[in-house]
C-alpha cells in the first residue's frame, strides 16, 4: 500500500474513533444529566357543562372555539320550573358543543366542554426506574408534535402517587401463576409557559428533564 493512501486510511480510521468517542461522551451526558420520553401528551383542565334538569334547549349562546369567562352564560333550557339559564364554571374557551337548539336533554347529559388554553400543561408517563432521578422544580425542554419550531420552557409540578396501571379498567392478573413483569409508568405533569395558540390539548409531544 502506498503511503499516500495508507495516510487516509489512518486518517479515516482517526476521524471514526473520535466520532464513537464523541458519540459516546454525548451518549453517556444524555443518559446521566436527562430524563426523556415522547409517551407525553398536551393536556389542561376540562370542564364539562351539564344539563340541572330535564328539559329542553332554548338556545346555545357559544360555539367552538369561543373563550368565555366563569359565570358567562352558556345555554338556556326549558324545565318543569321554567327557563334556566346554564354558565360556564371557570374562564376558558369553549372546544366542544354537545347540543342545539330545540334538543331535548336528560339531567346531567354534557351540553358543552371548555379548556382554559392559557392554563395548559404536559402530561408525560415516566418509566418507573427513571423516577427517582426527578424531582419537583426541574427544568424540562418541551416540544410538540403541533408546533415542532418552538422549543417550549417547562418545570416538575406534580409527579404522580401511582403508576397508570392502578387506573386501568382491566388490570393484569397474575391468579395463575405465570407472571410476566412489565415496566410501569407513572404520569409526571409539567407546567409550560412560553407555548403558542397552536398547541392544542391532546397533541403528542417529547420531554427532556434536566436532573442536574
Amino acid at each position: 500500500m502506498s503511503r499516500g493512501r495508507l495516510m487516509v486510511t489512518n486518517v479515516i480510521g482517526i476521524v471514526i474513533v473520535l466520532a464513537l468517542i464523541i458519540g459516546g461522551g454525548y451518549y453517556y451526558i444524555q443518559q446521566s444529566n436527562y430524563v426523556s420520553t415522547d409517551n407525553a401528551k398536551v393536556s389542561g383542565d376540562l370542564y364539562t357543562v351539564v344539563a340541572p334538569a330535564a328539559g329542553k334547549v332554548k338556545s346555545v349562546t357559544t360555539e367552538n372555539g369561543q373563550d368565555v369567562s366563569k359565570d358567562e352564560e352558556v345555554a338556556t333550557l326549558q324545565t318543569e320550573k321554567g327557563s334556566t339559564t346554564v354558565v360556564a364554571p371557570e374562564e376558558g374557551k369553549i372546544i366542544k358543543t354537545e347540543v342545539k337548539e330545540n334538543d331535548s336533554v336528560q339531567a346531567g347529559q354534557k351540553l358543552v366542554s371548555e379548556v382554559n388554553m392559557n392554563k395548559l400543561y404536559i402530561l408525560a408517563n415516566i418509566d418507573e426506574d427513571e423516577l427517582k432521578d426527578i424531582e419537583v422544580g426541574d427544568d424540562v425542554d418541551v416540544t410538540v408534535d403541533g408546533d415542532t419550531g418552538t422549543k417550549i420552557d417547562g418545570n416538575v409540578e406534580e409527579i404522580g402517587y401511582a403508576a397508570n396501571s392502578v387506573f386501568s379498567l382491566m388490570p393484569s392478573s397474575n391468579s395463575d401463576g405465570n407472571y410476566t413483569k412489565v415496566s410501569q409508568t407513572v404520569p409526571v405533569k409539567i407546567s409550560i409557559s412560553n407555548y403558542s395558540e397552536d398547541v392544542l390539548p391532546g397533541m403528542n409531544s417529547e420531554v427532556k428533564i434536566s436532573t442536574n
